[in-house]
């Protein structure tokens, strides 16, 4: 039986189909990360999830690679494929917000961006991540890192429903009351078991946060993360806070004279009473001579954008994670010698606290297996010019080795780089067994591969 034809899924899909020498192609197949360069044999602009379906047809009957794009803002360049078929998401942004019962349904390609502005003129929100850019979709399936974890749990915690085209090109529901095997597994699990097309998150009363940057010398950094260590473990939980290895950006609240410095930052979020704001980071500017600092009341969607201007499209991008129970000594050291290296003012490193709400979900109860983690590191290496990219990887990769030892065997699958496939099983550690079995139910061939894999 042959496959569907191009013409056949032009008179099917509402949106564009773009194949190579249509005009727009190249626009098209570009992605985030600028390392990633590769030529689909069509690419679907959908615009609904008719046009979803319409696409994981094609790609299954004639037996191409199928890549899912949301937000775009996947590193490994996961949202395209050579010679196969990219099912673009990034029109397919609306969000809906229920401000009486606290919910929000956000479609596939939506952004954080668009989801913060949207429920944020309720007062409300739910975890997101660090980029207002980065996509809904891909954040939450991932698990969900972002400001509000402490207090309010990861994004896939607050995940309520979704609607979801399986490999066999049908539309079907995952709940607590709807294919509940399925909505476990894309908790945390990625991409592995179809294209969620529509997500439905609880909310919570956020309507304004206290926080911003504060920034230290290098020779303090000892003194930060040893404060940090401490001071996040006692922390009320909507203390959301990170320290930051940074070169100083060209701000107005940073001397024009150390614009370039390579600084270490403590980036804080505080979410509940804004009166108490205030006191709660006071701590922070004990900690070591102040170099720089911006803190203020603001709404929660600008915290959520504070950094969008150092990570535009077009870089290249290299990142490493793992998963850390303690900040050891030695951890610590590590971060000492190779954190200054941070080469280039797009690229960071970040810990991030995962406890709090985190820790009231059982590992088993959705497929992100780490709860009893403290911290997620990632090394983000970003830069522009491709002619760095042999030492700025290099820096990644050194930086990960030594900071390996000192951390779980695991890291975050959103912070993984494309040649991480090896670390699939440990990400999901005693959840990774029955993430085989629902991919085997769901997707029995594989169609969705393009990820972090688990294989059937």
């Amino acid at each position: 039986m042959s496959g569907m034809t191009i013409e056949r899924l032009r008179e099917r899909a509402h949106g564009a189909v773009i194949e190579p020498g249509d005009d727009g192609y190249d626009e098209a197949r570009t992605v985030y990360n600028a390392m990633i360069d590769r030529r689909p044999r069509v690419v679907v602009q959908c615009d609904d999830a008719g046009d979803v379906m319409a696409a994981v047809d094609f790609a299954r009957e004639n037996g191409l690679d199928l890549a899912v794009r949301g937000g775009g803002h996947s590193v490994p360049g996961f949202g395209t494929v050579d010679d196969g078929v990219v099912a673009d998401l990034s029109g397919m942004r609306g969000v809906r917000v229920d401000p009486a019962a606290r919910t929000a349904r956000a479609e596939g390609g939506a952004t954080w961006g668009d989801f913060n502005h949207a429920t944020g003129a309720f007062g409300l929100a739910t975890t997101g991540g660090i980029i207002s850019t980065t996509g809904v979709g891909g954040l939450t399936l991932g698990g969900g890192i972002g400001y509000l974890t402490r207090g309010h749990g990861l994004s896939c915690d607050n995940l309520l429903s979704a609607d979801v085209v399986t490999a066999d090109g049908r539309m079907v529901r995952a709940s607590e009351a709807d294919n509940q095997d399925l909505f476990w597994a894309i908790r945390g699990g990625g991409g592995n078991f179809g294209v969620v097309t529509s997500f439905e998150f609880r909310l919570h009363p956020v309507p304004t946060i206290y926080g911003g940057v504060r920034f230290f010398e290098l020779d303090q950094v000892a003194n930060v993360l040893r404060f940090y260590r401490e001071f996040i473990a006692g922390a009320p939980p909507e203390l959301g806070a990170f320290p930051a290895f940074q070169i100083a950006p060209p701000l107005p609240f940073i001397p024009e004279e150390r614009h370039g410095d390579t600084l270490i930052a403590m980036v804080a979020c505080w979410s509940g009473a804004p009166e108490k704001g205030e006191r709660a980071l006071a701590p922070i500017r004990e900690v070591a001579p102040i170099v720089a600092e911006f803190a203020d009341t603001m709404p929660y969607a600008a915290i959520n954008s504070l950094f969008d201007a150092l990570v535009p499209p077009g870089l290249q991008h290299y990142w490493k994670a793992n998963f850390v129970t303690e900040l050891t000594d030695k951890a610590i050291e590590a971060h000492v010698e190779h954190g200054p290296k941070v080469p280039a003012v797009n690229s960071t490193v970040h810990i991030y606290p995962i406890d709090g709400a985190s820790h009231d979900v059982a590992p088993d109860a959705t497929a992100f297996a780490y709860r009893e983690a403290n911290f997620a590191t990632v090394i983000a290496g970003m830069w522009p010019d491709p002619a760095d990219n042999e030492a700025n990887i290099a820096w990644v990769r050194s930086y990960y080795d030594a900071t390996a030892p000192e951390s779980e065997e695991g890291g975050y699958i959103n912070f993984m780089s494309g040649d991480d496939q090896e670390r699939i099983k440990a990400n999901y550690r005693g959840n990774y067994d029955r993430l085989v079995d629902v991919k085997r139910k769901y997707d029995p061939g594989n169609l969705f591969h393009l990820n972090q894999n688990i294989r059937p």
